[in-house]
């Protein structure tokens, strides 16, 4: 009788780990898609500040906006900034554009955080290698390997060509490590972007293909 409980619960926690690796991934990927949407919506629900609260939220303009209001203000923003782009490619508009940035320039504390965020923006916009680059580099130290992904370049005192790295912590790569190295001491790997941060958010248990990290696994059998 007790071999027959063993068994059937033996049965039961298969099947369950069985369906959670098979629900998982799907719960998961809703589970960002609703939370990316939701903290979006917290900034283009302003879009729709012309309609009246009592038809665009719950108890007569009291509670949150329903969905469908959220998703029509976000689908308004998208058209909005895709016009804005369209429009900012002629002279006037460029001009208009110029003169909007020198007015928040002028203004305190304004002027910081906007000249900022605009010099992050232009430097990933005109550098073509940022975050297009997964390289190989040695850290925490000289013994270990970790994949980045190249931000910028810059000669250094040495007239040597060094490198901005940006190392990822995991299983979450939106924090990590900026470090500084010469181009001689990175690996390039053949690896997109998206299989790096797939390397990285499944603790390298999803591992690509790549030569720096096949050397890597050849050595380590040895």
């Amino acid at each position: 009788m007790a071999k027959k409980e063993n068994d059937v619960l033996a049965q039961f926690r298969a099947n369950f780990f069985t369906g959670l690796a098979i629900v998982m991934p799907a719960v998961i990927s809703i589970a960002v898609v609703v939370w990316l949407f939701r903290n979006v919506a917290n900034l283009t629900d302003y879009v729709l500040f012309f309609v009246p609260h009592r038809i665009t939220h719950e108890n007569h303009g009291q509670g949150e906006m329903y969905w469908y209001w959220s998703l029509c203000a976000f689908v308004l923003a998208v058209l909005l900034i895709s016009l804005v782009g369209r429009f900012g490619r002629n002279y006037f508009a460029r001009k208009a554009i110029q003169w909007t940035d020198n007015a928040l320039l002028r203004i305190p504390l304004l002027n910081k955080i906007y000249g900022t965020i605009k010099q992050v923006n232009e430097s990933f916009s005109n550098n073509k290698s940022s975050f297009k680059q997964v390289v190989l580099v040695s850290f925490p130290h000289k013994e270990a390997r970790s994949v980045g992904f190249v931000t910028g370049e810059q000669k250094g005192l040495d007239n040597q060509k060094w490198i901005s790295v940006f190392i990822p912590t995991t299983p979450n790569p939106t924090s990590g490590f900026l470090i500084m190295v010469r181009e001689t001491e990175i690996t390039k790997l053949e690896m997109s972007v998206a299989d790096g941060i797939k390397y990285i958010i499944s603790l390298g248990a999803i591992s690509p293909d790549a030569p720096g990290l096949a050397a890597l696994k050849a050595t380590s059998k040895e």
